[in-house]
């Protein structure tokens, strides 16, 4: 059996807001010269944190890892929805937020804590007959989308300023944080959209032992080998 290189496992990478998680692997795949680069779970462009990023023959475990339960902070505004569930999309309506306090939208969204059938929202890269639903909901088109089992195990709000609320939430893979903004938004009757994200936890794993993108981008490739996960030690977390 061929021995594993110091450049087979994984980086733990936090991503800034802006480039897309393909974009990530692209930029590490540049310049190190990795063949093989894959990442573990996309995160929107404007979402921010952890993204495991697998190198070499590391990328035969990124299903698994792909798999593990994620956690989220963010911030929901109430009092507006977008076609896109967050601050990405075109504004499609605008309500009046009922007075509330932080306790009473938690006793809300402690109704979405369990098994949920999420619908995902159209911009999204699901495919429809083999086309992105991001590609038809530019063009105008709606397709009705097949909701999906996923499972809530905490969601909480810590602040909360009208119109504002920042939220944590543990959650199965798959789970569209978008979505359940946009839900709770309209259970409330005022809608809601999602304008900031950022995955804290995936698996085992931490943000806050995850480098950020423009330190991992500044090293040199014997640097980067004192980063990586070995694989042996990444398929005992996976």
């Amino acid at each position: 059996m061929q021995d594993f290189t110091a450049l087979d496992g994984a980086i733990l990478v936090d991503k800034p807001s802006g480039p897309t998680s393909h974009d990530v692997v692209d930029a590490i795949r540049r310049k190190f010269g990795i063949k093989k680069v894959g990442h573990c779970g996309t995160l929107d462009p404007n979402a921010t944190g952890l993204l495991i990023i697998v190198l070499g023959r590391g990328t035969k475990l990124s299903e698994r890892l792909m798999g593990d339960d994620k956690v989220y902070e963010g911030t929901i505004k109430f009092g507006e929805t977008t076609d896109s569930y967050d601050s990405d999309g075109e504004l499609t309506a605008s309500m009046p937020v009922m007075p509330m306090t932080r306790d009473q939208l938690n006793e809300e969204a402690a109704t979405f804590i369990g098994d949920l059938m999420q619908v995902p929202p159209m911009v999204s890269a699901i495919k429809k007959n083999g086309v992105p639903l991001y590609k038809l909901a530019r063009k105008g088109i709606e397709v009705e989308r097949e909701p999906r089992l996923i499972h809530i195990y905490n969601y909480r709000f810590t602040e909360y300023s009208e119109p504002l609320g920042k939220f944590r939430v543990a959650c199965t893979k798959g789970t569209y944080i978008r979505s359940l903004a946009h839900d709770l938004g309209q259970k409330l009757g005022c809608g809601a959209h999602l304008t900031t994200l950022r995955r804290s936890a995936s698996g085992k794993f931490d943000v806050a032992d995850a480098l950020p993108l423009d330190t991992i981008l500044k090293l040199t490739t014997a640097e980067l080998e004192k980063r990586v996960m070995p694989f042996l030690k990444l398929a005992a977390n996976a």
